[in-house]
């Protein structure tokens, strides 16, 4: 099988921006290749190609991503190029030039496999045990049978749990959801939200995504945890502009909704969303780069909301608010 190799030269700046956009678009997942120095565990999140050691960083990030070459590419392209102009109008992507490369690889879907293994996300209050995410190809060791325990296989959706954005939404749910929660979870992806609401005790979840790529992902996943039977409904469409898709969801239903989701979507999503939370409900919003942060929280109040907490993990932000 052959495939079509698309390089993005921009700035390690943008980098992490643009990895998240391009997932958002469908894409099956990146290469960056830099000159900043990575922890392990940046390692593990993603397909890295480590610079010769000495050189200084300059500023400048590849960025690869792969589409079948006996497909029609143009419609993706087009959509990656649109994505890119839109961040130029707020940051430094650099010149965004793509280089096209083909090559055989029957097997490239399973190679970043080698870089996700189970891992922890710590608690954050005293008595709380540490979450233990697994990947489907790992087994369980024998001193962590008993313990929280999350499978997860994204496969083609997003979502494993190691994002510091994903992170800080689970440690929001596990403070908020309780066995009444009837949760809305904005941008699926892998259903690592709805399964962590599940887990902490909620009472169901109904999942919005653009990807159909998340109806087998969510599927599998909540059969890995023992989910099958809960009851869970996805639905595949934009919430934001879609009356359609508001009508589908309900309104005033939702105890907490839950949106994994970069700031440029966030900003539109809002005063949408607080028509479906119930008077008092929890909006938890994650996926916000620091310099954002204030935009996020401006637009949040303007939609009418509280702002109860904002959390910070590395780069990233997460915004809690409550409908009045």
């Amino acid at each position: 099988m052959k495939f079509n190799k698309y390089t993005i030269k921009t700035t390690t700046e943008a980098e992490d921006i643009i990895s998240s956009t391009l997932m958002d678009l469908g894409i099956e997942g990146v290469e960056i290749e830099d000159k900043i120095p990575l922890s392990d565990q940046e390692k593990a999140a993603m397909f890295v190609d480590i610079l010769p050691q000495g050189e200084d960083d300059d500023g400048v990030a590849y960025i690869s991503f792969y589409l079948d070459a006996d497909e029609d590419n143009k419609p993706m392209l087009d959509s990656v190029r649109a994505e890119l102009d839109d961040l130029r109008s707020f940051m430094d992507v650099g010149d965004c030039t793509m280089i096209a490369t083909q090559l055989q690889d029957t097997d490239y879907l399973n190679n970043w496999k080698q870089y996700f293994h189970q891992f922890y996300i710590n608690a954050d209050n005293p008595g709380e045990e540490d979450i233990l995410i697994v990947p489907s190809w790992e087994e369980v060791k024998q001193e962590d049978e008993g313990k929280m325990i999350i499978h997860i296989d994204p496969g083609t959706a997003f979502g494993t749990g190691m994002h510091e954005t994903t992170q800080l939404c689970i440690r929001a749910l596990r403070k908020y959801v309780d066995n009444e929660t009837a949760l809305l979870d904005v941008g699926t992806g892998s259903g690592i939200l709805s399964i962590m609401a599940y887990k902490f005790g909620a009472k169901s979840a109904v999942g919005t995504d653009l990807d159909p790529c998340s109806i087998e992902a969510v599927q599998d996943n909540m059969e890995k945890n023992g989910l099958s039977e809960a009851g869970f409904k996805l639905i595949i469409g934009n919430i934001i502009d879609s009356k359609e898709i508001q009508d589908e969801v309900g309104y005033e239903c939702f105890d907490i909704v839950a949106a994994n989701i970069l700031a440029e979507v966030l900003l539109p999503l809002t005063p949408v969303i607080i028509n479906h939370l119930k008077p008092g409900g929890i909006y938890i919003t994650s996926g916000i780069i620091e310099d954002k942060e204030q935009v996020v929280v401006d637009a949040i109040k303007a939609a009418g909301l509280e702002v109860l907490e904002v959390n910070h993990q590395g780069e990233w932000v997460s915004v809690t608010a409550k409908r009045k």
